[in-house]
């Protein structure tokens, strides 16, 4: 096999370039064999491997610098760097990373997790590259949905000032996670067919290379002038009219074209951006049919791209579906907006329902809740559907142009808590930190599926900024019988007994369960408060509860730093109570990838650890 040549970095370079398809032929197969057992980003990968080889035949690794946007398409980079060989532990705890880790190869030379960040790290680069004097080279890869973003705007924008060569690779596959929208995809899809404009560069450019002795000089002279041969039959170039010189579209399957494209690309002294279309999930007929469904994918069988394992349960997810799909029929001033992740957060039945009340403004976090924020103004009642780890990049927009003006935006907070396998830039766990110090800011989290159901709907005839932040994964479907209409900052207790007070936020609420049980078998009392309200905290039930309990336990999927015990420490300080306090939370840490139950015991979130906690403290 010719996969077993690559064990290092530039290895690719000795494989024959007859054989470099049949590689790539190989490292596809790979992928869909190790993703199906292990989980992990399928259709994006599959769609960069001959971008990937192409890139890695350019350049010189580690000297040179590779820069991914999000970064979880760098697995054929992976690849051929030598890591094949850890791909039976991808996004397994302790294992190889989804995305590029600078800690595990010197070939990873920047981070990445989010969106629309690539030209921005690798503009840092190339500018250090001018300090410093050093001779390397910097690509970006920057897919055509992450483009708009903001940030990578900001980016284009500043990259004309670069004096030497800086590549950016536009992989143009017309996904982000769902389908792209708005109007740069729509000037992308011009470019895409502007096949008149190909034919017509590529006549000129040859008739012109034959002229005798001047001919060559010309069609240089041309390449390196702002307004060359595009501004004749396209007018107002996007790229090049803010100085970035146009290269393609060129076939991103095709490894030999792109090598051509990209060492005309390192001739020119500047900022150059090679247009590259792709297909997502090329090669693989369930993922090509549907990419969105095989963007990030649990283990699968390979014959028919079904799920391995059938789930049982409904998700978080699937629960706000239904109930925005309900309320959406209920109430026409409701309004959907989300950042390209209209599959993701399950928003995809309310989008086919309502499709003039649905918004899908692009990877663009901070349009999206400024934009909400406008609708609310209007006196529409916006929810905004967003991951926790990807709001986090709107804490302007929240602050200032929502809860300022006290506007009835509605945050539904997915994924909020631990995620597992994406690692770092995926967990959830700061919410709690940053939206709570927010004046104005009303914040929620349900114990089960039911109350998210409830919460919904409390959030809907509220008035005002409102948050509600639920988990990754299946819906907690125990405590059925536990459900009183939710009142403004009311908590919700489940047993009260004495002793110990565990006050537990969301999906702790199953874990305080379970401590119940083990303190009881230790003949030690407690009392379960499902706090259903992180802010405003409540500071009734507090005062009520406290004098009958000697140890108060918070317990929370969220740093520890800023988050809800810190606030009850808060409170027991003014209060001048000489109550013992745990606070059962995440250390101020990035955490790392590995299945949640996993992170929870490593952490000491799991009813086991903390049971042994409270035991340790009440003796």
């Amino acid at each position: 096999m010719l996969l077993e040549k690559i064990q290092q970095e530039n290895d690719i370079k000795n494989i024959a370039s007859e054989e470099l398809d049949e590689l790539a032929d190989e490292i596809r197969s790979f992928l869909i064999e190790k993703i199906s057992v292990n989980g992990g980003h399928l259709a994006s990968n599959l769609g960069v491997i001959e971008l990937t080889m192409a890139l890695h035949l350019c350049l010189d690794f580690p000297k040179d610098k590779l820069i991914w946007d999000v970064g979880h398409q760098s697995y054929t980079h992976k690849i051929l760097t030598g890591r094949a060989n850890r791909f039976d532990e991808l996004r397994k705890l302790g294992g190889m990373s989804g995305f590029p880790k600078r800690r595990e190869s010197d070939c990873d030379a920047f981070e990445t997790g989010h969106s629309s960040t690539s030209i921005s790290a690798g503009l840092g680069f190339a500018m250090a590259r001018e300090v410093t004097g050093e001779d390397y080279r910097v690509a970006a890869v920057i897919g055509d949905g992450a483009l708009t973003g903001g940030m990578a705007l900001e980016a284009l924008n500043n990259a004309s000032k670069l004096k030497s060569n800086f590549i950016i690779v536009l992989n143009d596959n017309q996904m982000s996670i769902s389908e792209n929208v708005g109007g740069l995809s729509t000037y992308l899809g011009g470019l895409r067919t502007a096949e008149s404009y190909q034919g017509l560069k590529s006549g000129i450019t040859n008739s012109l290379s034959n002229i005798p002795v001047y001919g060559e000089k010309i069609v240089d002279k041309i390449r390196r002038t702002k307004n060359g041969i595009k501004q004749l039959v396209i007018p107002g170039m996007f790229f090049e009219q803010m100085g970035i010189l146009y290269l393609g579209p060129v076939d991103g399957h095709n490894i030999h074209s792109m090598v051509k494209t990209f060492r005309e690309a390192m001739k020119v002294e500047g900022p150059v951006l090679v247009h590259v279309r792709t297909q997502k999930g090329k090669g693989f007929a369930p993922a090509e049919r549907h990419p969105a469904r095989f963007h990030g994918t649990d283990a699968f069988d390979i014959e028919n791209g079904l799920p391995a394992v059938r789930q049982e349960k409904a998700y978080y997810t699937n629960i706000f579906s239904t109930v925005m799909r309900k309320l959406g029929d209920r109430n026409e001033k409701i309004v959907a907006v989300t950042a390209a992740m209209a599959d993701g957060t399950g928003l995809k039945r309310f989008r086919n329902m309502f499709p003039e009340r649905f918004f899908d403004v692009g990877i663009a976090e901070e349009h999206a809740v400024t934009f909400a924020a406008g609708l609310a103004a209007a006196e529409l009642i916006p929810i905004v559907a967003i991951y926790s780890s990807f709001l986090q990049r709107a804490y302007d927009q929240i602050l200032h142009d929502v809860c300022i003006q006290k506007l009835h935006v509605i945050f539904a907070v997915d994924r909020a808590g631990l995620v597992g396998s994406d690692g770092e830039t995926h967990q959830g766990i700061f919410d709690l930190s940053y939206l709570s110090g927010i004046p104005n800011m009303t914040i929620l989290a349900p114990k089960n599926k039911w109350e998210l159901s409830d919460m919904i709907k409390f959030a809907v005839a509220y008035d005002g900024p409102i948050a509600i932040r639920y988990p990754k994964g299946e819906a907690y479907d125990g405590l059925k019988e536990y459900r009183i209409p939710i009142r403004y900052g009311q908590s919700e207790i489940i047993v009260q007994e004495r002793e110990v007070l565990l006050l537990a936020v969301g999906s702790m609420v199953e874990t305080a369960v379970e401590v119940h049980r083990l303190l009881q078998e230790r003949g030690i009392a407690a009392t379960v408060v499902n706090v259903r309200f992180v802010k405003p905290l409540d500071e009734r039930m507090l005062k009520e509860l406290l004098p009958t309990h000697r140890l108060v336990v918070t317990m929370e999927e969220n740093v520890s730093t800023g988050g809800f015990g810190e606030h009850v420490l808060s409170f027991l300080d003014e209060l001048g109570s000489e109550v013992r306090l745990i606070r059962v939370a995440i250390p101020e840490q990035f955490v790392e990838q590995g299945k949640i139950e996993e992170l929870k015991r490593k952490l000491g979130l799991d009813a086991e650890h903390i049971t042994e906690r409270i035991v340790r403290e009440y003796q």
